[in-house]
Order: structure tokens, then sequence, then C-alpha cells
């Protein structure tokens, strides 16, 4: 054999013995601790912890010390906490590549939940843009708990008046998905036709608002029993995914903005114009190793052979899109949705709902 050859084989042997390693590691879960003890400090509050990987019924409640702002910190009270698709993920840990970044064999950070609405309780030093009493919205870590530090210079607005605590705590990771896949990537301009499909969701309820504010004739994809909530929000036109296959229609659209992933995206291409635009998110979670991220990765290749732009993103939720959104809420152009409430120590069940795809619109976990 030729040195060529066998330095090749040694180098697949290599990479081939990489790759099961990392997949073994990844794959591997650490078995779920006992609950520590009840924290015994004068100050505690509640917090749903994740110790480990696993179904939602892996989070647990427990009592925890209190925390105290530092410089620049501000200590809020949770009344309301959204809860997305997001944090199903980072429970199960599934697909496996995102334990790259969570923690591998268990989270490297037990506080769980995004989303949230509450009240300034306190400030620490050098603390500008808000004041105690404040009532504010946004995203951070550790959520879902009675409080939560944020930072002064984070992702926190302050809510409108108008909203209820509840209202605003669905609006941050949906909300700003729905904006940016349209706005920023689906360059969205008043008079085209787009189509949302999902549009039940939580990211699609707020995105048939977001299209009709910025003046789309919009076409709304969801199930029969909640037609008639598309059409509540704006929709020009609503199909009922079970009684008709959107793909096989003679309607072409300008821009497509799919947040189920339920189409191939040669589908979806054969609705959309000539110079129309694809944005997708997500995928089918069915595959333990990359689920979602495979939709991506599907739509990065397709968009190199073909004249349509075909897009897909992960949403960051920022300051300035807050405070947009936000202005719209107060202004009553744009709702939201809420499916279900739940009760902090019922947050397993929360996620378990999130689960089934099946939420009209947003699930809140109110914090007493």
């Amino acid at each position: 054999m030729k040195l060529r050859y066998k330095i090749l084989n040694g180098v697949a042997a290599l990479f081939a013995v990489g790759t099961a390693s990392l997949a073994i590691t990844l794959a591997w879960e650490s078995p779920c601790p006992t609950t520590p003890s009840t924290a015994t400090s004068a100050e505690t509050m509640r917090a749903v912890m994740q110790r480990c990987y696993g179904q939602p019924s892996v989070l647990t409640v427990e009592r925890i010390a209190k925390p105290t702002p530092k410089e620049g910190q501000i200590l809020i009270k949770v009344r309301a906490a959204g809860v997305n698709p997001f944090e199903w993920h980072m429970t199960t840990g599934k697909p496996y590549l995102l334990r790259l970044f969570k923690g591998v064999g268990a989270p490297d950070s037990p506080r769980a939940g995004s989303d949230f609405a509450g009240v300034v309780e306190a400030i620490g030093p050098g603390v500008t843009r808000f004041k105690v009493g404040d009532e504010v919205f946004g995203g951070a870590g550790g959520a879902l708990a009675e409080y939560l530090l944020a930072r002064d210079d984070g992702d926190v607005v302050i809510k409108p008046a108008e909203l209820s605590f509840e209202q605003a705590a669905a609006i941050p990771i949906a909300a700003v998905t729905a904006l940016q896949g349209l706005r920023d990537h689906g360059r969205i301009a008043a008079g085209q036709k787009v189509l949302i499909n999902g549009a039940s969701g939580g990211v699609g309820t707020y995105a048939v608002q977001l299209a009709k504010f910025y003046g789309a004739e919009v076409t709304g994809v969801c199930s029969t029993r909640n037609v008639e909530l598309v059409r509540s929000l704006g929709a020009d036109r609503v199909i009922d995914y079970t009684q008709e296959d959107f793909t096989e229609g003679k309607y072409r659209y300008d821009l497509i903005f799919d947040t189920a992933g339920n189409h191939d995206v040669s589908d979806l291409l054969g609705v959309l114009k000539p110079q129309g635009t694809l944005v997708g998110i997500g995928g089918s979670k069915k595959d333990p190793w990359i689920g979602p991220l495979w939709g991506m990765a599907k739509r990065k290749i397709v968009a190199s052979f073909v004249d349509q732009k075909v897009l897909g993103f992960i949403a960051s939720v920022t300051t300035a899109d807050l405070e947009f959104l936000a202005g719209l809420a107060r202004d009553g152009k744009m709702r939201s949705v809420i499916d279900r409430r739940y009760q902090l120590e019922e947050t397993s069940a929360a996620l378990e709902y999130i689960g089934t795809r099946r939420a009209r619109g947003k699930v809140i976990v109110t914090v007493n």
C-alpha cells in the first residue's frame, strides 16, 4: 500500500474514533442527584432547578438562597414566566450537540427559564436605567423562580401599563423571533403575499400580527381548531392543513415564514415566487443528535442551488426589539395569545405540553 493511502486511512480512522468518542460523551447522562436540603439562610426563594437531563419530570422546585444584586445588577420579583420549545430542548438536552454549550453529562447551571415579567425589588450600585418598583419584562437566566438577577444593561425593558405580567412574559423569545424572521431576514414589505406556516403557535401568532403591521397580505396555516384564532389575529386567508395542503395549491408567495418545519424545503420552494424568500426556524426534533439544527443545515445547503433566498436563523433577544414590541403591544397593534397557565410547581407539566407541539400561542408559568 502506498504511503499516501496509509496516511489517509490513518486520518480516517482517527476521525472515526474521535467522532465516536464525542458521540458517546455527549450522549452520556449523569444520574439525577437527590434534591439538596432546603437552604437555611434567612432569605430564601422557590426556584425551578434542573440537575440532570431527561423528560420535564426531572425539573424540581427547590428552596434556595435569595440573591442580592451587585454592581450593575437589579433584583426582580418574578410575576410570570414564559416557556418555549427552547426550555424543552434545554431540559431534555436534545439535540445532543446543545450539550456542548449547556454542559456534558449534566447542565452546568441548574437554574431554568428565560422569559419573564416582574417588579424591580432592589438595585445594586451603578444602576441607572431602573428604580425600585418599576414593572419590567425581558430575558434573563433563571426566570422560573420567585426572584432573578438581571443586568442593568441587559435585555430588560419597562413593561407597558396596558399589559398584564402574563402578556408581557409571553413576548421575548417568541415575538422577537417573529420580528427578526420577517423584518431582518425576510425583508418584509407592504403589499407582499406572505404565508405563515404554523400560524397558531407561539411564534406564529405574533408573526401573523407583525406581517399585517408591515402591510402584507397574510395567509396563515393551522389546524381546524385554530382557524378562527388565526383569522382573529388579522390573517386575510387561513388554510386548514387537515383539509388542504398549501404546497399543492395554486397560490404563490413573496415570503414564506416556516415556523412548523413539517414540510420539505423543496415543497415550500414550489409555492414561492421566483424571487421570493423562504425563512425557516427549527425543524423536526425526532433526531436526538442534531434535531431542529438539521433544518437549518438543509436550508443552507439548498440555498446554494436555487435562485430564491432560503434562510434559517436563531433569534437573539435585544433591548431595542423588546422596546419596539412593547410599543406595538401598548398601542394595541400586537397581542399575546395565551393558551394555558401553570403554577411554578407545575412547570414540568407546562413543558410536557410544550413538547406536544400543540400549544395555541403561548404557555405561561405564574409565580405567586
